[in-house]
């Protein structure tokens, strides 16, 4: 991490995970647990219909709300989706765009993502952008190009003055949710080539302003190794963020002195 030049963030993406009854307890036990990580931006994704509920236990902490998915359309016909501006005016701060479950199993396509991208963006809210490679690719050793491939079409048309808003997370396909780790060398390598790719289509402030972020097994275990890595600046946590005290030792090595 360097927080000379951008933000420590710490996200949880809930997937289709936890009840609206039981975020209540859940905000009660990590906020004074979270609440020493004063340079760290925290943000809970949870499934859409507990937003509100999210909204409301968390609303005197300095954590934020936001979503796993958005629909790129602002209107219409489309049963069962939610816009952009829908989310915003829920209150939500961050959408996570692209993640290789979406890509996967619904259907989401490099164009869709920088469709959704940019919806996110009229709307105010900050994109977690996910790009990652199957365990297939990476044994091909095109793990650098399938990533600039997927980075490059997400950012497509979208200019200088808003690449700022943007979160970019590297998730391994071949970690999530299976137990095993990128180590922090390997993360540390995509990392660096994300932030170079950035540097090429925007220069080299902007690149240093984007916080990266390392998803695919990180807990409570690996988050300090990971995170000390000068170009991993926070984590994207699946099971690990379900439990308050385990999300918080993730928040507390996010919180480590800056590099």
């Amino acid at each position: 991490m360097n927080r000379k030049y951008r933000n420590t963030v710490i996200a949880a993406n809930w997937k289709m995970n936890m009840l609206p009854s039981k975020i209540k307890a859940y905000a009660e036990e990590l906020k004074p647990l979270a609440a020493p990580a004063k340079w760290c931006d925290i943000v809970i994704c949870p499934p859409f219909v507990m937003i509100p509920a999210a909204q409301k236990a968390f609303r005197d902490s300095r954590i934020s709300i936001g979503a796993q998915n958005l629909n790129e359309n602002e209107s219409g016909a489309y049963t069962g989706e939610v816009s952009s501006e829908q989310l915003s005016d829920l209150g939500a701060h961050y959408v996570i765009i692209g993640h290789s479950e979406r890509r996967q199993l619904f259907g989401e396509t490099d164009i869709t993502v920088n469709k959704k991208v940019h919806a996110a963006l009229q709307a105010n809210l900050r994109p977690i952008v996910c790009v990652g490679e199957t365990a297939q690719q990476r044994e091909m050793n095109v793990t650098e190009e399938l990533v600039t491939l997927q980075l490059k079409a997400a950012l497509a048309g979208v200019p200088a003055t808003k690449m700022r808003r943007i979160v970019v997370a590297y998730e391994p396909i071949w970690a999530i949710g299976t137990g095993n780790t990128a180590t922090a060398a390997d993360a540390e390598a995509v990392a660096a080539s994300i932030r170079a790719v950035i540097r090429g289509l925007y220069g080299a402030r902007t690149a240093r302003a984007i916080s990266i972020l390392y998803g695919g097994s990180m807990n409570a275990k690996n988050a300090f190794e990971l995170l000390s890595q000068p170009d991993v600046d926070g984590g994207l946590i699946g099971g690990a963020s379900l439990v308050p005290a385990d999300f918080a030792a993730i928040i507390n090595a996010a919180n480590q002195d800056a590099i």
